[in-house]
């Protein structure tokens, strides 16, 4: 399979400019169309799991719970775009681009596998603190947009939680910096490897930086139970009340695969990736079809990430919302100390050499 990129890679290069121009839309169109098809079907699951635990008779049984989601698609799409007279119309249409840009730009670092990445950036964590904590400008920018009291007093309390939150996830990182003392994301990956399975990876000697971080990145995306932004019963639907149609798909679109994204970063940074729950502990050499098992690949990533993308779903069908005091306190008041503490942790655990930097 590498053989074969690697010479459809040469091949398409021999055209100069216009074939290096080409070569980098269809790279970015081989990771972002799977993100947009994953998240229809994301959206399918939710739907089946939450009719599951809630006894819905539609997401279960009307189209095996499957033509729901894409007869949404098509209902979106078609749907008559309006926007308020009184809008910044410029601004009101760049917003949720600029929402859905960065979710998407935020795929060039995640690694799927140890060769399989679109960009194995030395300053991948970097890039992705950038990406991720641009999205709330288009947030702000499509209250302030709107022209509308609901739409703006929805934005602030959007970008006030997603700030607060983003804070709490940063410190998580540096937690992970530390402990694997490098940027890169397949770096960070390999340094959860050894020989006592799942012992090796991070989620064990991070473990409060591991729950702080998908708690906050549930928080920053805007999700149960942390989705006040949202509330129907107090404010409408925040900064998205004035959208409709295609429009209102982007920020859909985006909230989603910032989902997906947290999935796999969580899974990335503190469950070992594409590692194996069995490495070290199985070594034999059988076959390349089932060798992954043991050796790892991108199914133990694959398989990891569907367990939190899940944990959002359950999230969702399982807490009440939270108040929006609640939700600030527990973002400043106990997460951003927590990583505080944790960081100062981690640096002692490295300098003992529980685990060895860069190792």
């Amino acid at each position: 399979m590498n053989m074969l990129f690697d010479a459809l890679r040469d091949w398409i290069l021999t055209m100069g400019t216009t074939g290096a121009i080409l070569w980098i839309v269809l790279k970015i169109l081989a990771v972002a169309m799977p993100v947009i098809i994953t998240v229809a079907f994301y959206v399918v699951w939710e739907r089946k799991l939450i009719g599951w635990m809630h006894v819905r008779h539609g997401p279960m049984y009307v189209g095996w719970g499957i033509l729901q989601a894409f007869a949404d698609v098509f209902k979106l799409l078609f749907k008559e775009v309006i926007q308020p007279s009184s809008a910044n119309k410029p601004l009101f249409i760049l917003a949720p681009m600029i929402a859905l840009v960065p979710a998407l730009a935020a795929w060039a670092v995640v690694p799927f596998d140890a060769k399989l990445v679109l960009s194995n950036a030395n300053a991948g964590l970097l890039y992705l603190l950038a990406m991720t904590s641009l999205g709330v400008y288009g947030i702000i920018l499509a209250g302030w947009a709107s022209n509308s009291k609901y739409a703006f007093l929805g934005a602030m309390r959007a970008a006030s939680q997603v700030v607060s939150y983003e804070i709490a996830m940063g410190f998580a990182l540096v937690g992970v910096l530390m402990a694997a003392g490098s940027l890169n994301i397949t770096d960070i990956v390999v340094a959860q490897s050894g020989n006592a399975g799942p012992f090796e990876w991070f989620w064990l000697p991070l473990l409060p930086l591991f729950v702080v971080y998908f708690v906050s990145g549930v928080a920053e995306t805007n999700r149960a139970p942390f989705d006040v932004v949202e509330g129907e019963s107090e404010i409408v639907a925040g900064h998205m009340v004035e959208y409709s149609g295609s429009q209102f798909s982007l920020f859909f679109l985006a909230e989603y695969a910032n989902m997906i994204l947290v999935s796999f970063l969580t899974a990335l940074f503190f469950l070992g990736g594409w590692l194996s729950p069995l490495q070290g502990w199985i070594t034999a050499d059988v076959s390349p079809w089932v060798d992954w098992i043991w050796k790892g690949g991108w199914p133990w990533l694959l398989m990891k990430v569907f367990l939190f993308a899940s944990l959002f779903i359950w999230f969702r069908a399982s807490f009440p919302r939270y108040r929006y005091d609640q939700i600030m306190r527990l973002g400043w008041k106990v997460f951003i100390p927590i990583t505080l503490v944790w960081i100062f942790v981690t640096a002692l655990m490295v300098f003992f050499g529980v685990f060895e930097a860069g190792m």
